[in-house]
């Protein structure tokens, strides 16, 4: 789905005294009754749908938005807006029936700002960086380049509550696909009243979630999710409040939580886990999300040397990064899909799709083929920058890239450590030489994280690209879409074409432990998409 800053990571080990030193005393009980405090370690930067790009901001639209469907555990769906639908044409034409549902502002949600919402984040003039999700779309290759109005687009309100939407061709996981928030929808009204403001603070935005962000100025470190009574269940919203605080240390963090200030803290490191994991309040999740070293070869030209790029994987210690470094649980990828998204006959996706020599370690093969790679250039040396977050987590994993990548004869690395909404700018701009980036999947398929190596694709950030890569892409998006073995190993075919070039360095597969009071129940974690649905959360 989304551009996942590496600060989803968590936060970094402390000394074990340090960690000792918070675990006085606390009730594992929040005392509130209708209201949550939560933390998170990186900082909302829109609440534009067309525009959202990160795991923050993502979460919080998940939470007050809802589109024609939304994601649910165990890979499935749930409609929300939609009261029933039907395909047809052979699998081209979706016709969705509402719901009678409210805009925060008592408006009625209609088609229409379906409609609105869906060709706005197409417009090439909105320049969303998730509207490729709209490929399939009728019209849309015209209206991404500028050639055809969005207005031509294959979507289309047919009155109030029906809305019609004709795709090129048939798409298995198209329902799944409009979980996301560039198909939310948007009133025009409010959208043409802001303008170029819409969505950059919490009163810039009109919600038919089943919350309402307050507090929120567009570039303050706390806000809040509260109650939208309009929303078509609020029967069933049972917190009025969701307070939220960006707590970059994670030793501010877990002392908040042992005072009683938050009620969930993300725990950082092997150290911090270690001393809670037989807490009552810990929990640990498995994720979806995988990081990897991006290698924008525009800016560093010694970089198209695969054996070059191909050393700077293999010089790179990943058990030591997940076990001594990390310690969350976390383990090493295996390539751009992770672990557990996608199974064939039984087996892993990844059992088929990985190649060993470019997710795994090995310095004395690095420092070779470091020397070759030199030797083929006509350098000696080369210089690289890390580019990373700045908080804990980051800077301890570029830390460790940069002790591991300093071993290569010739190679001279430094770190720009940058707050997570410079250095998700950067990245969209290309503007990096290696930058630790993450793929947190929207939808349940392999072609999430691989579609964004496409050599067209806009989240393609490093400029990569492969014909062998885009043309078993293509294929699985055209002529093998609906064959479900073929298009499957079309996947697995393209991820090997990336590995086997490097142009990406898988680093890991993340797991998120935390502590979060044993009274508070009902909340979705969702391994992939917005991670947290407090829809149905409450207090016992």
């Amino acid at each position: 789905m989304k551009f996942k800053s590496i600060t989803k990571l968590g936060v970094v080990a402390f000394a074990a005294t340090m960690v000792l030193a918070a675990c006085g005393k606390s009730s594992d009980k929040t005392s509130r009754t209708d209201s949550l405090n939560w933390m998170s370690n990186t900082t909302l930067t829109t609440l534009d749908p067309s525009k959202a790009v990160d795991v923050t901001s993502d979460q919080v639209l998940y939470n007050a938005m809802r589109g024609l469907v939304t994601p649910d555990k165990g890979n499935k769906i749930d409609l929300a807006i939609v009261k029933s639908y039907k395909i047809t044409n052979g699998g081209k034409t979706y016709t969705f029936t509402l719901k009678n549902t409210k805009w925060s502002n008592g408006k009625k949600v209609t088609a229409g700002d379906f409609e609105y919402g869906i060709k706005r984040s197409a417009d090439p003039k909105t320049a969303s960086q998730m509207a490729y999700y709209m490929a399939n779309i009728m019209n849309y290759d015209k209206v991404k380049t500028g050639s055809m109005s969005a207005d031509k687009l294959g979507v289309k309100a047919m009155g109030d509550n029906k809305l019609q939407i004709t795709l090129t061709k048939p798409q298995a996981d198209f329902l799944n696909v409009l979980a996301l928030p560039v198909f939310y929808p948007q009133q025009k009204s409010f959208v043409e009243k802001y303008g170029t403001a819409y969505g950059t603070t919490s009163d810039k935005m009109v919600y038919n979630g089943p919350f309402a962000v307050t507090n929120w100025k567009g570039s303050n470190d706390a806000w809040a999710l509260s109650k939208n009574n309009d929303y078509y269940d609020n029967q069933n919203v049972k917190l009025k409040n969701i307070n939220y605080s960006v707590i970059k240390d994670p030793q501010t963090a877990l002392d908040e939580y042992q005072s009683g200030k938050l009620d969930q803290t993300l725990l950082a490191g092997k150290q911090q886990v270690n001393t809670y994991k037989n807490n009552k309040d810990f929990v640990n999740h498995k994720q979806f999300m995988v990081q990897y070293l991006s290698i924008n070869q525009s800016k560093v030209p010694a970089l198209k040397n695969k054996n070059l790029r191909k050393a700077l994987s293999l010089a790179i210690n990943r058990e030591e990064l997940t076990q001594n470094v990390l310690g969350d649980g976390s383990f090493a990828a295996r390539g751009l899909v992770p672990d557990t998204l996608a199974y064939m006959n039984g087996k892993d996706f990844n059992d088929y799709a990985t190649v060993k020599d470019a997710t795994t370690g090995d310095m004395t093969k690095a420092k070779q083929l470091w020397a070759k790679g030199l030797k083929e250039i006509g350098k000696k040396s080369v210089s690289i920058s890390i580019m990373n977050n700045n908080d804990q987590t980051s800077r301890a994993v570029t830390e460790f890239l940069q002790t591991e990548l300093d071993k290569l004869p010739g190679l001279k690395v430094t770190a720009q450590i940058l707050p997570n909404n410079v250095a998700s700018g950067r990245s969209l701009k290309s503007d990096y030489e290696l930058s630790v980036s993450g793929w947190d999947p929207s939808i349940s398929d392999p072609i999430s994280p691989l579609q964004t190596k496409v050599s067209t694709s806009p989240i393609n950030t490093s400029k990569w690209g492969n014909a062998m890569y885009d043309m078993y892409i293509d294929r699985s998006n055209n002529e093998d879409a609906n064959n479900q073995n073929k298009r499957f190993f079309d996947l697995v075919n393209a991820q090997k074409v990336i590995l086997n070039d490097q142009g990406i360095i898988p680093l890991i597969q993340k797991a998120q432990p935390e502590l979060m009071k044993t009274n508070i129940h009902g909340i979705k974690y969702l391994g992939n998409g917005p991670v947290w649905d407090f829809s149905h959360a409450y207090i016992k």
